[in-house]
């Protein structure tokens, strides 16, 4: 893929498989100079770094609960993850019809719900299995000294589980980040498409531009690339903290 978004336009007609050619930069010259791409990147970070945001804050909070009190045990847990089994193409009728209804088609908000509404459940099943393994007495020296249980959960026990809530985060942001099939079907604007969905205008009933196809793909993967190389360490820390018990 990135080889090809280097190839000439005039090469992808043929029927022959060309491996030795001369790379052009037009196929990135025309995403950044005759096509929207920077829009789309903006909706693409707004979305994906927000519903990030807002699943970890509120998932962070119910896997605390799920793991310190008696809210439902195992069965609520597991009912939890299931709703993350759902495959989309199950849900994405329903979604449709309630965001027509509510106006939330072709926003950046109705994105967002849905994404977190997704990455929810995956957070409060990773992070109750981190919360599990710190130990209680921590907390309960905290609260001894004065803290409240809030303080006790933000001063005590979010730092000592940030390395798996950082592995969490990172796979919240790449689920949002190429999520394609609600994007593409909850939103058609420019003004609030992201940028898998986009990909798709690059097809069309007469043809295929695969030069520019190939050139939006490679940049959509690359942040994805430095991203996971950047945040390896808290990864590899992160799955491996609820791993093992005693």
């Amino acid at each position: 893929m990135i080889l090809s978004s280097f190839k000439p336009s005039e090469l992808f007609g043929t029927k022959q498989i060309y491996f030795i050619f001369k790379p052009t930069l037009e196929n990135y010259k025309f995403i950044f100079h005759q096509y929207p791409f920077l829009s789309y990147l903006r909706n693409s970070l707004v979305v994906t770094f927000t519903s990030t945001f807002l699943s970890i804050v509120f998932g962070s909070l119910a896997g605390y609960s799920l793991a310190r009190f008696k809210t439902g045990g195992e069965p609520l847990a597991f009912w939890v993850l299931s709703t993350r089994m759902l495959p989309p193409a199950a849900v994405i009728i329903p979604f449709f019809m309630i965001y027509m209804r509510a106006g939330l088609i072709n926003t950046l908000f109705g994105l967002i719900i849905a994404y977190m509404v997704f990455n929810l459940s995956f957070v409060v099943w990773m992070t109750r299995s981190f919360f599990g393994e710190i130990p209680v007495e921590l907390e309960e020296a905290a609260m001894l000294d004065g803290c409240s249980r809030l303080g006790a959960f933000i001063r005590v026990v979010l730092p000592l589980a940030k390395n798996g809530i950082a592995a969490t985060a990172v796979f919240c942001v790449v689920f949002a980040w190429n999520e394609f099939l609600f994007a593409l079907v909850l939103t058609t604007s420019e003004a609030a498409q992201t940028l898998p969905a986009s990909v798709n205008r690059f097809i069309t009933k007469y043809e295929i531009h695969w030069g520019p196809l190939y050139a939006e793909s490679t940049l959509i993967i690359f942040p994805i690339l430095i991203a996971a190389l950047f945040m390896q360490r808290y990864l590899v820390r992160g799955l491996t903290l609820g791993a093992l018990k005693g």
